[in-house]
């Protein structure tokens, strides 16, 4: 599992025709393969992200899709706000996608810099342009979330404090708006990554960690998936092939939660 060659994206035409939906983290990665994804399969796509270099380049590149690009800083409402704008009145779905990793450093090395920079881009960035585009989805009476949390969003041995916590608390904001918005059309649910091909850092900040950890990533940690299949998971949970499912945390990690 996780093998690239034993698997090859099949993308379903006109999905997510006529849907306009927003993407974080939309120039590398498992962002990047979602905003791909769904405007292969009929969506305008407002990809969001940090770096407009990238975002140029993957507009650049993909000629033939609908892809509206919006640089910044989405943990700042002038960026929300401007992502907002970008969908014009409507948003369908939302993949928060956009995040960090911090350098395993347990509770007592972590420095508020580290901390405060998870956080703010892991969770607070998140919650912001969902409370701006939960509005919307509201008045439309329909809508779904996605919000990507890792395997470190289901237990302790995957990463540092940070960000094992800054993924606990995405798990239990997409929890609890499965349950606050359901009855009103909205689905919230979260994918949790394994090991993935991307261009995340994860940089060993610690020797207790390293010396703790090391040993049993290397003896459990399947074959990284490559992004795509990410965005396979992500964008079933996007669309309407996931009705009924709200509030699910969908382990896609090569099996990895299941040892």
């Amino acid at each position: 599992m996780g093998n690239e060659a034993a698997w090859q994206e099949t993308t379903t035409a006109g999905r997510f025709a006529g849907r306009t939906v927003i993407v974080t983290g939309a120039g590398s990665g498992i962002g990047l393969a979602t905003a791909l994804r769904v405007a292969k399969e009929g969506g305008r796509v407002i990809a969001a992200d940090i770096s407009k270099e990238r975002l140029d380049d993957v507009v650049a590149g993909n000629p033939g899709l609908d892809l509206v690009a919006v640089a910044g800083d989405i943990s700042t409402e002038e960026a929300v706000a401007a992502v907002v704008a970008a969908a014009g009145g409507r948003v369908d779905a939302l993949a928060n996608v956009a995040g960090i990793m911090d350098n395993f450093a347990p509770i007592h090395e972590v420095d508020d810099q580290v901390w405060e920079r998870v956080f703010r881009i892991n969770v607070t960035a998140l919650m912001r342009l969902t409370r701006a585009v939960v509005p919307l989805m509201l008045q439309a009476g329909t809508g779904s979330v996605v919000n990507v949390s890792s395997e470190a969003g289901l237990r302790g041995s995957a990463a540092g404090a940070a960000y094992t916590a800054s993924k606990h608390a995405v798990v239990g904001l997409t929890r609890n708006s499965a349950v606050m918005y359901g009855p009103l059309g909205l689905r919230f649910n979260t994918v949790a990554p394994g090991a993935t091909i991307t261009n995340i850092e994860a940089n060993w900040g610690s020797e207790l960690a390293a010396g703790r950890l090391g040993p049993l990533m290397q003896a459990n940690i399947p074959t990284p998936a490559t992004a795509a299949q990410l965005a396979a998971s992500i964008t079933f949970l996007l669309s309407d092939d996931g009705t009924n499912v709200n509030g699910a945390v969908l382990a896609s990690d090569g099996g990895w939660s299941a040892l």
